[in-house]
């Protein structure tokens, strides 16, 4: 490792345990400009989970202490009662389609996040998966607070323990399998992120408009890497905030959303094309093996102050 990623460790790492939820209050409170906070939750099908983390923030992040401004939940599409089951909860639901109608919505995690930064409106936005089980508040003060107690922090990653089934650190295979080997050889400024895929994350606005989404998986590896050469490793973060609890993908969808990653990688270093951006997998049918071939992700949005709809609401 890097003796300047190793200095970033010390500097750069910390608990959540380490600003409690009355210093952050009073953080806010001591604050002349009060800087607002939003929390976004992505949601596709999500009916079984997406309650209990809206109720969780609104509890003790809204009512408890005044810590979070904004509840949205962006939903891109659910067939079940997601959006019903977050709103009886307590967010805002908004739904991708109505957001910036003009440009027609591209299916993935981040289009859905770089189409939150049309309809909030805090000065930080704290994303947040919406299949979380056992969810606690730790995942947004954790990831929120260095933001609003040192000014020189700019994106803040949550770190946890990811078990897979009863076994503890064996979850996160894509992250062990494809983007740590990624950020080590291209990145090496990167090595020192536990989660660098990490749905849980906050970060200035000033900084996530500057930047562009890739629309698939790979908008998270997407957005670490650019924010690392936008504003400098010591800009970045990270919190530790526990242990996470979600549903687990299939081999296969890990399979694509290593491809998006791997691509979104390619596109950083070469800023080219791939030559066929697709993935070709194999399920046994009853004559054999099949093949299934999927488009990988090859979209990404521009940053988002470049959008006229944008830079209008923020003029206004």
């Amino acid at each position: 490792m890097l003796e300047e990623v190793e200095r970033w460790l010390t500097r750069r790492s910390w608990s959540s345990g380490d600003r409690p939820l009355n210093r952050l209050a009073d953080a806010r409170t001591a604050d002349p400009r009060r800087t607002t906070v939003s929390v976004v939750l992505p949601a596709l099908n999500e009916e079984a989970t997406v309650g209990a983390i809206v109720a969780t923030i609104r509890r003790e992040l809204m009512e408890k202490v005044r810590l979070v401004d904004e509840l949205v939940v962006i939903d891109s599409g659910s067939t079940d009662a997601t959006a019903a089951v977050a709103r009886a909860a307590g967010a805002r639901v908004v739904h991708r389609d109505a957001i910036l109608p003009r440009i027609p919505a591209l299916p993935g995690k981040g289009e859905v996040l770089w189409r939150s930064l049309l309809v909030t409106s805090g000065e930080i936005v704290c994303f947040v998966d919406a299949d979380l089980r056992d969810f606690s508040a730790d995942f947004v003060s954790g990831t929120v607070g260095p933001l609003l107690t040192d000014p020189a922090i700019q994106f803040v990653k949550a770190m946890y323990d990811r078990p897979l089934g009863d076994a503890a650190g064996q979850g996160g295979r894509v992250t062990e399998l494809v983007a740590r080997p990624l950020l080590n050889l291209h990145w090496p400024r990167l090595a020192g992120f536990v989660q660098p895929l990490g749905g849980e994350y906050a970060v200035r606005r000033s900084l996530l408009e500057r930047l562009p989404f890739p629309v698939g998986y790979g908008v998270e590896l997407g957005l670490l890497v650019d924010a690392l050469h936008t504003v400098g490793l010591d800009a970045l973060a990270q919190v530790d905030v526990g242990v996470r609890l979600h549903r687990h993908q299939d081999g296969q969808a890990l399979g694509r959303m290593a491809a998006a990653i791997y691509r979104t990688a390619q596109l950083r270093l070469s800023r080219g094309h791939l030559v066929r951006p697709s993935l070709t997998q194999f399920e046994r049918g009853e004559g054999g093996f099949v093949p299934r071939t999927h488009p990988v992700d090859t979209e990404e949005r521009p940053p988002m102050r470049e959008i006229a709809e944008y830079a209008e609401r923020w003029a206004a």
